[in-house]
């Protein structure tokens, strides 16, 4: 049965508020994902929040009364409250009706399959992240790896803009040494982003085992990771910009690589 809790003193609700901080999140292990059809895509992969919020509109809807139903036989701490207590938690002043938190969880890199993988070295916007861990679902990618100091993927930011490809990509953290072992061992071809490349041929097939490795969008590719690369790529540009954005550009090499082999797995 779910708990009602109105008043945004409340130090549960306080602790949830607490976690669109780096340090909050480090402490509780938590992270916030806001809106039932995150909550629903999440519970359909298997994954539960700790604590699920919702207000009393959401229970009009015969989906969100079937996942608090579920979530409360699996034992969620379910909590109704006020459309009010949910704007201040989510800090939007048009809060979804359902929130979750949820237990932050990094996979390792030899949990990661597929035949692509994306490297991000010092990936400093949550949003470009949110939306790489998006693109590399939609392309059927095994994993996300995060190389050096990097933004949050847990960060309030990050989750919106992945729009629930969280949950379903694996994600790790691991050094650069780490990814040329993994590299060596599952015998990869890693193309690199840089000024330095080329294009591509287009009519190369992809290898059977690719990573995408992506730098820093002020700085790029440090030379020694540029010098571990089997191939370094240039985008071919054709009107005034010379660059793009890191989201944006990572999204062409993964619909590029997919492309070569044929959109496999791609559904009708």
């Amino acid at each position: 049965m779910a708990h009602q809790i109105t008043s945004a003193s409340n130090p549960l609700i306080k602790t949830l508020k607490s976690l669109h901080a780096k340090k909050g999140r480090a402490e509780t292990g938590l992270f916030l994902a806001e809106g039932a059809r995150l909550a629903v895509e999440a519970a359909d992969l298997g994954v539960w929040p700790e604590i699920l919020l919702f207000s009393p509109a959401a229970m009009t809807r015969e989906q969100v009364r079937a996942l608090i139903d579920e979530a409360e036989r699996r034992r969620v701490r379910t909590i109704e409250t006020s459309e009010t207590v949910l704007a201040q938690i989510s800090k939007r002043d048009n809060p979804q009706t359902v929130i979750g938190a949820y237990r932050q969880k990094l996979s390792t890199l030899d949990d990661l399959e597929g035949a692509t993988i994306v490297a991000l070295e010092g990936v400093r916007d949550p949003g470009n992240l949110g939306t790489i861990l998006r693109t590399a679902d939609s392309t059927g990618a095994g994993g996300v790896v995060l190389i050096g100091e990097s933004c949050d993927p847990f960060s309030v930011e990050a989750v919106r803009a992945s729009m629930g490809s969280l949950f379903a990509m694996k994600l790790a953290r691991a050094s650069f040494d780490d990814l040329m072992h993994y590299k060596s061992t599952r015998g990869a071809k890693m193309f690199g982003l840089s000024l330095k490349g080329g294009p591509l041929d287009p009519g190369t097939p992809a290898p059977a085992r690719a990573i995408v490795l992506m730098g820093n969008e002020q700085s790029g590719l440090p030379e020694y990771m540029e010098a571990a690369c089997d191939h370094l790529v240039k985008l071919p540009m054709r009107g005034r910009a010379d660059s793009l954005n890191l989201a944006i550009a990572t999204g062409v090499m993964l619909y590029d690589l997919w492309r070569r082999r044929g959109y496999d797995g791609a559904r009708a």
